[in-house]
């Protein structure tokens, strides 16, 4: 039993299988396109929020150092994608990756936390984004009925109509095709990166020095008892290192990580890119490079205009301009902030419905999903039924306590990637790799190491619910799954036409 829950997919056949007609998807994007995609997914909620609520309840100033240490993380894990995406250009990111080094059962457990991820992340920036718009249509004296802008109507039951209506529109371009989606994100970014770049740019002459003292607040202890971070944080400390010092940096950063979220999302469009041996890691470390980079100035400039103990924890960009006496920019900022989000939650949906098509194709999950559309050449089913799901989930569901679920999927995914290049740099030293992470196995190591660190500082609750749909994707499978896998139906095959076991350890 454990060899079949661990047979391998030579990438030989991962490659060969993009290449059938019904299953094959249109290859339209360049590194360009890729590296838009990244800075469209990555920009967004963090930069707009998060600098606000880690300042003052963390790290201080020092969010500056703690956005760093998140793009470290990042970056560690970044050039075990680029290897893997270089290598196995195929739907599917850390679940197509996992398949081919360690084995279908970790391939499902990474496919079934990243559906998780991007379904969560979907939803909860949609919700997001109808927050802005609300806000811009209530300054200009706009309001729509109770039932229809919250999940909290007067009668207790409403529908965010906004987030749901995103989710579907979205939905249909992307099933029309990831060309025009790059397009529609290209200018989106530009508006974006133009918003970001005016705060640091016209916040750098409002900022006084006297903001940055102290620069690394000094550390407050909380009783470990009295705060919902990880036990395993409190066993090693004794107490919740939440508050400010050293501490509150990792601590900031495992929050902040939160802005980092997409730039894996590069990895799921390697089947839908021209030259991806080429282009996959130079629009994932360049997206991220870029990102980081914005983040850091930003974070730096904020502080730098107002106290970190006075900053608004919902919207501390505009906070900031209008404490130091321009309004007018909150306006603009809750502008940019809406047009962000519109395409962090496209690439989310997209990233989520290429690894669903994957696992179908697979077998793993209904291969009803893994035709792809005449025209289009776009998995079409699995992007219409995820995008109906989660406009519901966007519509219905508070999401906010979940939120955190998307942060611990990543690291999740991360650790998984990075274990990953080892294994296969041992199991198949011949394969031609474009890009190669330097320094294997020193730098995945350090990746899985940065990524536990900060999986630790996450509550409790969040490793519960995590546990709990991790508990869920284990019955999917062993009930579903593993006797529809396409791989071990040709395993069965295989032993049929021979009249014996299959060879080698069971890869296909």
């Amino acid at each position: 039993m454990s060899s079949t829950l661990f047979r391998t997919k030579k990438v030989e056949q991962s490659i060969l299988d993009t290449e059938e007609p019904e299953h094959a998807l249109k290859k339209s994007l360049s590194a360009l396109d890729l590296t838009v995609f990244g800075v469209g997914v990555i920009i967004g909620t963090g930069i707009f929020v998060l600098t606000g609520t880690v300042a003052k309840n963390n790290a201080g100033p020092a969010v500056a150092l703690a956005f760093v240490v998140a793009g470290v993380v990042c970056a560690l894990a970044a050039l075990c994608y680029a290897e893997f995406a270089s290598t196995v250009p195929v739907a599917g990111s850390a679940y197509t990756f996992s398949y081919a080094s360690l084995g279908e059962l970790p391939a499902w457990i990474i496919g079934w936390d990243l559906v998780l991820e991007f379904a969560l992340g979907t939803a909860v920036v949609a919700v997001g984004w109808s927050g802005y718009i609300h806000s811009l249509l209530a300054n200009a004296g706009w309001e729509l009925p109770a039932a229809l802008s919250t999940r909290d109507g007067a009668d207790g039951f409403g529908f965010d109509i906004l987030a749901a209506a995103l989710v579907l529109v979205l939905t249909a371009i992307l099933v029309v095709g990831t060309k025009l989606s790059a397009r529609v994100t290209s200018v989106v970014v530009a508006i974006k990166v133009t918003v970001v770049l005016t705060v640091i740019i016209a916040g750098a002459f409002l900022v006084e020095g006297k903001n940055y003292d102290p620069f690394v607040p000094k550390a407050q202890a909380v009783p470990a008892g009295d705060s919902l971070q990880s036990p395993l944080i409190q066993l090693m400390f004794g107490w919740a290192p939440s508050n400010f010092g050293v501490m509150g940096i990792f601590t900031a950063a495992s929050v902040v990580f939160f802005a980092f979220i997409g730039f894996d999302v590069v990895a799921t469009a390697a089947e839908e890119t021209k030259n991806p041996q080429r282009d996959m890691p130079r629009g994932i470390i360049g997206s991220l490079v870029i990102c980081t980079t914005l983040y850091v100035a930003v974070s730096i400039v904020v502080t730098g205009m107002r106290h970190y103990s006075e900053l608004s924890v919902t919207a501390p960009l505009a906070d900031a301009f209008k404490a130091t006496g321009h309004p007018w920019f909150a306006g603009f900022i809750s502008f940019g902030a809406a047009v962000g989000l519109t395409t962090v939650c496209m690439i989310l949906l997209l990233g989520q419905t290429r690894v669903f098509f994957a696992m179908s194709r697979d077998g793993l999950l209904p291969r009803f999903f893994s035709h792809v559309h005449p025209r289009f050449r776009t998995p079409h089913r699995p992007t219409i039924l995820l995008g109906v799901v989660i406009a519901v989930l966007a519509g219905f569901t508070p999401l906010s306590e979940l939120a955190e679920l998307v942060n611990i999927g990543t690291l999740f995914a991360f650790v998984v990637v990075a274990i990953g290049v080892i294994i296969l740099r041992r199991t198949r030293p011949d394969l031609h790799r474009a890009f190669r992470t330097p320094w294997v196995p020193f730098i995945p190591i350090l990746s899985v190491l940065a990524s536990l660190w900060l999986m630790l500082n996450l509550p409790t609750e969040t490793w519960l619910r995590f546990a709990g749909w991790m508990a869920l994707g284990f019955v999917v499978y062993f009930v579903y799954g593993r006797s529809h896998s396409r791989l071990g139906r040709h395993e069965e095959t295989t032993v049929d036409e021979v009249g014996g076991r299959p060879p080698g350890n069971g890869a296909a």
